[in-house]
């Protein structure tokens, strides 16, 4: 046998925050309080291959948690120490598609006479109709109670007995004794129900809760097979030993459009069969409504399309201390109408689509609330996506490991349907940790930052306040500003106070909307290419400007070409003395005739242009080109077309290095626009001039009584 060999340092997942064995630096105290410790593979001893890290998607190392794993054979183990007293394991794996296999588990050396079930089941999900999806999903999660008390420092190794696995990350737990039947409780079982698994024990359970309404139902140890369905579900506790004790199997447990509330459940795992994304089968936990006063606690839920997708009537519902794995879609989403709903101190790890979402569909989501949530590795969209909905919070979660389509958080006026209740009154965003989230969207062929805030389908003008926010690792931007259906729609109402940025990929801002936010107290340390990237998109949509509220340090450079996406580590790229400055950069005006705005002078299309206010000299454009240059030649262009007649323009070229204070760069003079000659004119700059913002003050016009320019560009060369 080769012999193992040390992979680092251990780092694990305790009480919702990355923790160091070694000398690791811990992360941000944010997250859920959780039951187990978790171990990554790659800081284990292996015998297997070690892969990634990799950010790409589709690729196996990609949606692992830490972006590594360790690939193993017949006869090669990972070898976990034990961080904490423990008689549980839960191991994430992933293994070929269409194979499935066993681990040996050893413990101190001593193989258990149970082994680890390993299967490709649940995995490799294909949706074709979601633009930019390639297969993903590649993971799975499975348990094993040990038969035993180990302690930290203690071994637990896996070993592949033929089957190639990827052993990603072990949860060890130290499980509790199962619960006693509460007094007075009506139990399954004295309703027919098979605690074997092999009997069909729906009606036993309909029964049960039809004899029990106002008390508890009771799920003792065992494992039940439901076939279809329960509905009807409202002022009963289905309560159950414990979730590693009573499971039941079913694809579809509540299914139900309405009911009277004060519906308790808990305890207990649901487990699936779920292999494929279905959107248009229930097949989750709780499809509809638990009703008013419910609430949904201790739960194992797994291999389901989604946990809890929520709809009509669940006001004031409480949905706390739960593990949702490996769904083929959501892990909670409140489907609008949700009104003080409390999502709190659960972890999810690999969803399908948004882990924690709210969607205000039909009616907003109010006054909801997700908070010290877990969150990690969704492989397809956001670890938390806000979707509309007003006074909405999302404080202390920690999000890590998201794939591609999807950010850490979204703040989002995207709403995929009508009708739709855009982002209102206050949006807290506070608190909260995000590790390596961010990713390319294939759709738009380039990033997606930790934290987005997208005015997808609509301005978004609620305040949005983001506060004492962690960001570490990002393969690309920290804090994205995007109208993301291409619309150019406004971010607007946005604070940023209190962040901290840590090896960010790119940027520290990502700026693409219209709009504006103000940065306080945000510090950044090794950037990957520049503090900010500002970038209209599209290009003649308007500017984004960044307010400096004070306290900002660490990410003062902006990227200069916005004819390219910066890569990750990359610097700025020294500007082509060749190179329009202009292009595409934001541009604003004192006025503008109906449809032509300032963006249609920097668009690098001759034949759009701006005009301003009519009639109201001065008028004033002004571009900033991102960075402070040596300028030393201007070229301003009108429409070619003969249409043009010739004219004259008086113009003043003023610059300045802050955007507040200005100084005349070339005094007031007349420029000679005709299209026998191309309608261009040409300014040349003084040998002194240094400048990020170029401003063009238009003070007459012999053709039309406005400041018109179709082209403003700026050169390095005289």
């Amino acid at each position: 046998m080769t012999a193992l060999t040390s992979a680092g340092a251990a780092v694990a997942l305790a009480a919702g925050t990355l923790v160091a064995l070694g000398s690791v630096p811990a992360q941000a105290a944010a997250g859920a309080t959780l039951p187990f410790t978790s171990v990554e593979a790659e800081s284990a001893t292996t015998t297997g291959t070690r892969i990634g890290p990799d950010h790409t998607q589709g690729s196996l190392a990609s949606e692992a948690s830490g972006r590594q794993a360790v690939r193993i054979t017949a006869g090669q183990r990972v070898e976990f120490t034990v961080p904490r007293t423990a008689n549980a394991l839960n191991l994430a794996y992933s293994v070929p598609d269409g194979q499935s296999g066993t681990l040996n588990v050893y413990v101190n050396g001593t193989r258990l006479s149970r082994t680890l079930a390993v299967t490709s089941k649940y995995s490799y999900v294909d949706t074709g109709w979601i633009a930019g999806s390639r297969t993903h999903h590649f993971y799975d999660n499975a348990r094993l109670l040990l038969g035993q008390t180990v302690q930290p420092g203690d071994k637990v190794a896996v070993e592949s007995t033929g089957t190639q696995v990827t052993v990603d990350v072990a949860d060890f737990e130290q499980v509790a004794a199962a619960a006693g039947q509460p007094a007075g409780s009506v139990s399954v079982t004295s309703r027919g129900a098979d605690p074997s698994g092999q009997g069909d024990s729906t009606q036993a359970f309909r029964d049960a809760i039809a004899a029990a309404q106002g008390g508890t139902v009771w799920i003792p140890p065992g494992d039940y097979r439901i076939t279809s369905s329960l509905s009807g579900v409202q002022n009963v506790t289905l309560q159950g030993a414990g979730s590693w004790y009573s499971v039941v199997h079913t694809s579809r447990f509540i299914d139900q459009s309405s009911s009277a509330g004060n519906v308790r459940i808990r305890d207990f795992a649901v487990t699936g069969e779920v292999t494929e994304r279905v959107d248009s089968n229930p097949d989750n936990f709780v499809n509809g409504s638990l009703g008013p006063g419910s609430s949904v606690s201790g739960m194992w839920i797994q291999h389901l399309k989604v946990g809890l997708w929520l709809t009509g009537n669940n006001d004031n519902l409480v949905v706390e201390n739960n593990r949702i794995l490996d769904t083929t879609a959501d892990g909670l989403n409140l489907n609008g109408n949700a009104r003080g709903v409390r999502v709190r101190n659960n972890f999810l790890r690999n969803q399908g689509d948004d882990a924690l979402a709210m969607w205000s569909l039909y009616a907003p989501d109010t006054n909801s609330s997700f908070d010290n949530n877990t969150i990690t590795q969704p492989n397809l969209a956001n670890g938390i996506a806000v979707y509309g909905g007003t006074d909405i919070a999302v404080r202390n979660n920690l999000v890590s490991d998201t794939n591609a389509l999807g950010s850490g958080i979204a703040i989002s006026n995207q709403k995929f349907l009508d009708p739709f209740s855009p982002l209102a009154g206050t949006i807290t965003v506070d608190g909260n940790t995000l590790v390596r989230t961010g990713a390319i969207n294939p759709n738009w062929n380039h990033p997606m930052g930790a934290l987005r805030v997208d005015s997808y389908d609509s301005a978004i003008n609620a305040t949005v306040n983001i506060t004492n926010t962690t960001v570490t690792d990002s393969p690309y931007s920290a804090f994205e500003f995007v109208s993301g259906g291409g619309q150019g729609y406004p971010v607007r109402g946005v604070t940023v106070s209190g962040a901290t940025v840590r090896n960010t990929g790119t940027v520290v801002v990502q700026a693409e909307a219209q709009g504006a936010a103000t940065f306080r107290d945000v510090t950044a340390t090794q950037v990957g290419a520049a503090g900010v990237y500002n970038c209209p998109y599209p290009a003649n949509s308007g500017a984004f400007t960044l307010t400096d509220g004070g306290g900002n340090s660490g990410w003062s450079s902006t990227w200069s070409d916005c004819s390219t996406w910066p890569q990750p580590g990359q610097s700025n790229p020294q500007p082509d003395p060749n190179r329009n400055l202009a292009k595409g950069r934001p541009a604003t005006a004192t006025g503008s005739q109906d449809v032509y705005t300032p963006g249609k002078a920097v668009d690098g299309d001759a034949n759009s242009y701006w005009e301003s206010a009519n009639n109201a000299f001065p008028q004033s454009l002004t571009v900033d080109l991102g960075s402070t240059y040596a300028v030393r030649r201007l070229v301003l262009k009108l429409p070619p077309s003969s249409a043009w007649g010739a004219r004259t323009e008086t113009v003043t070229v003023l610059g300045s290095t802050d955007g507040s204070s200005f100084s005349t760069v070339v005094g007031a003079q007349g420029y000679r626009f005709d299209p026998a000659t191309g309608n261009t004119a040409t300014v040349t700059l003084p040998a002194s001039t240094n400048l990020r913002h170029l401003r063009l003050t238009v003070t007459g016009n012999t053709g039309w009584p406005a400041g018109q320019f179709s082209e403003v560009e700026a050169y390095l060369t005289s």
